[in-house]
């Protein structure tokens, strides 16, 4: 076998395997499926009525040994006329059936790669642009829709076709039907060669459209930035550069695509010229009669359909194994966190204690930003992380809270390792507030109920007097019912921080860990929220990533990061007191906050 041919055999077995997977991804797709291809084969059966009829009129009615048969003509025509009304109803609940079953099936599909992008680390999301993700989930999938409700329909159709029309013309002429045969041989066995050149080329394509959407999402989402820098022109370029690759790409798919009509139309006329000049022969030999002829000539139309649209399923085909790929890639990645279950400990409520063991951690292809972390965090005690930026605050945080894993050594969480806490749990007892309070395109009561979904507008309310905040939300227009915009973008940071506090408070954790969540509000509102946070941690453990060391002076304990290590821990009083990273960092700050 040549190296081509493996080629074309390796491409083929890759399109049946995808098929295959993907259809045992979503069971829907089969069900009913055997009354489905029973209306097919009735549909189907039905399309040859009419060369029959033809056939059986000119020879039996029309050219009948005593004259026309008017009785056996009108017969022909009823009995015609009443398949042709059932294969139409046979047509028509075969597209319902398989519209319904191909639409569950893919909205199991959908959701299947929608929760498994949503349990994907932050890590492999980052990895990869939001745009393409929301690609796979959304248009990938859509091609597959198109396919399996179009090409999956006409490949069930066609074949059943292709079936009947080869075995009548069988019976009326096997020479004539070899012949038909003969001519589609070649286009058959080249349709192989364009099955791998459009697997190619629409692999391309969803690729291709998964950088325009990455780099249009971008640009709306950045739009701010993009205008505050002037930058407009750049981005404009970028977003010109990802849809001129993707029209290449699909021009370069269509350009394949176009070969094969004019190929089929070429052959289909043969075809037909050699059955008229054969046909012709074989009826002035006695061998053929008009009727047959003639309804052979239907069959070759019957035949000749398939062949044509089959490059048609070919393309959509093409598109579909490769949008079905790219989704099968998300399924595929396996989570690098990922959730124990129902094998998981579940933890009581209570105060919560922390122990790091020689935790180290390093990003892909970075270096290690986090050495040989040690320490031990009673239950109870508020906890306040220091360090410059990139000292590996952020780091601590995430790992503690299970937003990644660890490259060296391990956390405990009350003594259970904390992979081995399932999620439920550990995402009931520990709740981080990031630096940037995302908020979701709702209201501010909506947002803050995040916390804690059963939550009633009075609980809300009991929170936000509890923080100190009721006269805030008091002063918004519409009170808890106020929109937040899109990420929150009605809202001023300070405000989105507010809110993002009120609704971690609100779901009642057990270790809260602050990242940063005063970062963003002015020294007013910071002095109130210090004093609702001193409500807030009583009684639970607390750990906050301090950019202002207020939050220092008021923790029970410091821990100071420098590169990554920990290079001192204690109280306020005792560092601040040593010449050390701590006191360094507490003189510029006061330096700053006396300009």
């Amino acid at each position: 076998m040549t190296a081509s041919a493996l080629d074309e055999s390796a491409a083929l077995e890759s399109a049946l395997r995808t098929l295959r997977r993907g259809l045992r991804l979503s069971p829907e797709f089969a069900t009913g499926l055997p009354v489905t291809l029973l209306l097919a084969l009735v549909a189907t059966a039905g399309r040859v009525v009419v060369p029959i009829a033809v056939q059986q009129t000119i020879d039996r009615g029309l050219r009948a040994p005593g004259g026309p048969d008017l009785a056996f003509v009108r017969a022909a025509v009823l009995v015609s006329a009443a398949v042709v009304a059932l294969t139409a109803v046979s047509g028509y609940l075969m597209n319902v059936r398989l519209y319904r079953t191909t639409e569950s099936g893919l909205a199991t599909l959908r959701i299947k790669a929608f929760r498994h992008v949503h349990d994907l680390s932050m890590l492999t999301q980052s990895g990869e642009r939001r745009g393409s993700l929301v690609s796979r989930v959304t248009g990938d999938v859509d091609q597959i829709s198109q396919f399996m409700q179009w090409g999956g329909l006409m490949i069930i159709v066609s074949v059943g076709q292709l079936v009947v029309a080869s075995v009548l013309m069988a019976i009326y002429s096997w020479p004539l039907a070899l012949l038909v045969w003969a001519s589609f041989l070649p286009l058959a066995l080249a349709l192989r060669t364009f099955q791998r050149l459009l697997s190619r080329a629409y692999t391309a394509v969803r690729e291709r459209v998964g950088d325009m959407l990455a780099a249009i999402s971008e640009s709306v989402v950045g739009a701010p930035v993009i205008r505050a820098y002037a930058v407009e022109e750049r981005t404009a370029r970028r977003i010109d550069e990802s849809v001129e690759a993707y029209r290449r790409a699909q021009t370069r798919a269509q350009g394949l695509v176009a070969l094969t009509f004019p190929s089929s139309e070429l052959v289909a006329a043969l075809a037909t010229a050699a059955v008229v000049v054969a046909g012709t022969l074989l009826g002035a030999g006695g061998h053929l009669t008009a009727g047959e002829l003639v309804a052979f000539m239907f069959l070759v139309t019957l035949f000749v359909g398939p062949m044509q649209v089959a490059t048609e399923v070919l393309t959509e085909a093409q598109n579909a194994i490769a949008g079905w790929r790219r989704v099968l890639g998300v399924l595929d990645t396996a989570p690098d966190v990922a959730d124990p279950g129902e094998r998981g400990h579940r933890l009581p409520r209570g105060p919560i204690e922390v122990r790091f063991e020689n935790v180290s951690f390093a990003y892909p292809g970075g270096p290690t930003v986090l050495h040989g972390v040690t320490v031990d965090i009673a239950p109870r005690s508020r906890v306040a992380v220091v360090g410059e930026t990139g000292s590996g605050k952020t780091t601590f945080a995430k790992l503690l809270t299970r937003l990644m894993d660890p490259a060296q050594g391990r956390i405990l969480v009350d003594g259970v390792p904390l992979d081995r806490i399932r999620f439920s749990s550990l995402r009931e007892r520990i709740v981080m507030v990031p630096q940037d309070g995302f908020l979701f395109d709702a209201s501010v009561g909506d947002n803050i109920r995040y916390g804690r979904p059963g939550a009633t507008d009075e609980d809300i309310l009991l929170a936000l007097a509890d923080l100190g905040l009721a006269d805030w939300v008091a002063g918004l227009p519409q009170g808890l019912d106020t929109p937040v915009g899109q990420r929150g973008e009605s809202l001023s940071a300070g405000e989105r921080q507010l809110v993002a506090l009120a609704r971690a408070y609100l779901a009642d954790p057990d270790l809260l860990v602050l990242d940063e969540a005063t970062s963003a509000v002015d020294p007013a509102t910071e002095m109130r929220l210090q004093r609702a946070l001193d409500g807030v941690t009583r009684g639970r453990t607390s750990i906050s990533i301090a950019h202002r060391l207020s939050t220092a002076e008021a923790a029970d304990e410091i821990l100071v990061f420098d590169r990554g290590r920990l290079v001192q821990r204690g109280p306020h009083s005792e560092l601040v007191a040593v010449p050390g990273v701590y006191a360094d960092l507490h003189a510029s700050w006061t330096a700053q906050r006396t300009v």
